[in-house]
């Protein structure tokens, strides 16, 4: 990527949030997705500094945004080593390919070049965990066979050894012991990290992605509430008779510190890829989509819109729940089954929460079934598709808008999504570092919303 293509994508975000606007020289081009233009060229990141720097409010966060900025770049232009076969192999190639709307999603707030390299995910590293151990945590589930006793690690008997990752570890923000062990790999998310091909652990990462504010620590609460939704889930999927399959999300410990605990992640299929890796071309020509879809790109992306729709519909329409399912927490596999990750972003009619914000009105679920399962999994999947050759727009676009037209029945959900005159979009650039929070008034920063998009349910958008 060069400097003006990254540049053009910054500011296309920073003009769709409405935060400043591309200048009269910059290369305007139709966009349709998120928004009606987009910046084709013409402009250099200095002139993109320069718009925010004259554009922003004093209590801004402009050195942080730049600083993002150039994290970014330096993912997005450094060397990388071939992807390799393994358990991790579609995670790597998804970190390659970046976030569909985020322009700064590859940045990672704080780390040294040196620790991308030896933790991120686009380089595919094994490395030990560190440890430590904790008395009386908050524990719930059973450990699998591989995590050590305390006496193999040399801690006194009573205490429950906890995994830290080595980034915590070398930071000092939790006292370890000396020996580490228990080889992992990073998947996309960087804090979860592969020990089996079937079973992952999540710890605390001293770092932020997609946005400064959106640090990778873990918050005790959201592993209570996402063990709560996950079996929620996983019971409606039964009752359903839905091809939706929920990752083992029980077991977990803390101990009242979001430096401090773990979860571990049981997957119950092992051929499932990341929604967000579909579009990486892989090392061996193809596409990702081509290789899960055996060629059939068209008949599979139908199945899998068909089993996304019928799913998350049935979720809004029945139960009241709006899922935070987003390209890099949906799966799927070559039968077109979904595997759910991650789910304590859900928002839900009702329901007592150790975090009140999962709780919300008929409206913001909405925001949250057109900005997630409509935008990231859906839309920028089809325009994806089309930039790469694969469907024309039309045809993806149409595949999108007839299979939700066919499992929505609410004349509400099908108000706000395929008669909507506008669609809803995420404001990532201004909520997660420009803007503080105080200014915005998102309680939650990957839940706010800057200016409509177009509705390319409704028409077809030329590119």
């Amino acid at each position: 990527m060069t400097e003006e293509e990254f540049a053009a994508r910054v500011l296309s975000a920073l003009d769709r949030e409405g935060y400043v606007r591309a200048p009269a020289h910059a290369a305007l081009r139709p966009d349709g997705f998120l928004a009606d233009h987009r910046v084709g060229g013409g402009v250099t990141l200095a002139e993109v500094a320069d718009l925010v720097r004259r554009g922003a409010a004093s209590d801004d966060d402009v050195e942080g945004f730049l600083a993002e900025c150039g994290e970014a770049y330096a993912a997005e232009t450094a060397d990388l080593p071939p992807v390799r076969p393994g358990p991790t192999r579609y995670d790597a190639l998804a970190a390659r390919l970046g976030h569909p709307v985020h322009p700064l999603g590859r940045a990672k707030a704080g780390l040294t070049e040196a620790e991308v390299r030896a933790y991120a995910p686009e380089y595919q590293p094994s490395f030990p965990l560190a440890w430590t151990g904790v008395a009386s945590p908050v524990q719930a589930g059973e450990l699998p066979s591989w995590w050590p006793d305390a006496a193999s690690l040399g801690l006194p008997a009573g205490v429950v050894p906890f995994p830290v990752h080595p980034l915590t570890a070398d930071r000092g923000l939790v006292p370890v012991v000396p020996e580490r062990r228990l080889a992992v790999t990073p998947t996309l998310s960087m804090r979860t990290l592969a020990v089996t091909e079937a079973e992952h652990v999540k710890v605390p990462l001293p770092t932020a992605t997609l946005g400064r504010r959106n640090v990778r620590s873990i918050k005790p609460g959201t592993l209570v509430d996402g063990a709560r939704v996950q079996a929620l889930l996983s019971g409606i999927a039964q009752a359903e008779g839905l091809p939706v399959l929920l990752a083992d999300e029980q077991t977990y410990g803390h101990a009242h510190d979001p430096d401090l605990a773990f979860l571990v992640r049981r997957l119950p299929v092992s051929d499932a890829v990341p929604v967000a890796a579909l579009l990486a071309r892989t090392p061996e020509g193809p596409y990702v989509i081509e290789e899960v879809s055996s060629g059939d790109v068209a008949g599979f992306f139908d199945a899998y819109l068909r089993t996304l729709f019928g799913w998350n519909v049935t979720l809004f329409e029945r139960h009241g729940i709006a899922l935070e399912a987003h390209q890099q927490n949906v799966a799927v596999t070559p039968r077109a089954e979904l595997l759910l990750k991650d789910n304590d972003g859900a928002m839900l009619a009702s329901g007592d929460f150790e975090d009140p914000r999962m709780v919300g009105g008929p409206e913001a679920r909405a925001r949250v079934f057109v900005t997630i399962t409509l935008h990231l999994c859906a839309g920028a999947l089809a325009f994806g598709l089309a930039e790469r050759g694969l469907l024309p727009l039309p045809t993806a676009l149409g595949l999108v808008r007839d299979r939700l037209d066919e499992a929505v029945t609410d004349p509400f959900l099908r108000a706000r999504t395929l008669d909507a005159p506008r669609l809803p979009t995420k404001a990532m650039l201004t909520a997660g570092t420009l803007v503080p929070k105080a200014r915005t008034g998102a309680a939650d920063i990957n839940k706010h919303y800057g200016p409509p998009g177009p509705n390319y349910l409704r028409e077809l958008p030329c590119r």
